[in-house]
């Protein structure tokens, strides 16, 4: 049994039901402190989601998590710049209109939310190293284009799958 906090509680209690189902676990809550009930897997992966929930992915990316093997991973912009001009920091990341975001979206697969100076990042494992990277160096100041030829160069080798696991 686990019990997290969550500022937006009435978007998770909308959709109770389903998510209950699609997690396997039982979701109880009293104000903000929601019990997450279920094996220990599940309840991991049920904070996953309802955190990601919380920190406004839509449903069907935050479910990704569970279905597709996806991680959850959050970036703190105040732990990698000494500046305090984080709203500055904040546009360099989004850009202009969003098309920055957009096409880190693009370039690594992965699936990105900012909140306060905070950067949510769901994605596959091999991807979500290179989208961490891509982000700090926005942050740190790294020019955009530069990002994008690091992105472009670094792309993860597809693995071939030779059906040798079963």
């Amino acid at each position: 049994m686990k019990t997290i906090i969550l500022d937006k509680l009435p978007r998770i209690i909308k959709n109770k039901n389903h998510l209950e189902k699609a997690l396997n676990i039982k979701i109880s809550n009293r104000g903000k402190e929601v019990t997450i009930n279920g094996n220990a897997e599940d309840e991991f992966i049920a904070e996953q989601v309802l955190d990601a929930l919380n920190f406004g992915f839509p449903y069907s990316t935050a479910l990704l998590i569970n279905e597709e093997d996806f991680l959850f991973e959050i970036i703190s912009i105040k732990s990698h710049t000494k500046k305090h001009d984080f709203s500055r920091i904040r546009a360099r990341i989004i850009g202009t209109g969003g098309k920055t975001l957009s096409t880190l979206s693009t370039l690594t697969n992965c699936f990105f939310e900012l909140k306060d100076n905070d950067v949510a990042i769901i994605g596959d494992p091999i991807h979500i190293k290179i989208a961490q990277d891509a982000i700090i160096s926005l942050v740190k100041g790294t020019k955009t284009a530069n990002v994008y030829a690091y992105l472009e160069k670094h792309q993860p080798k597809p693995i071939l799958d030779l059906d040798l696991k079963k």
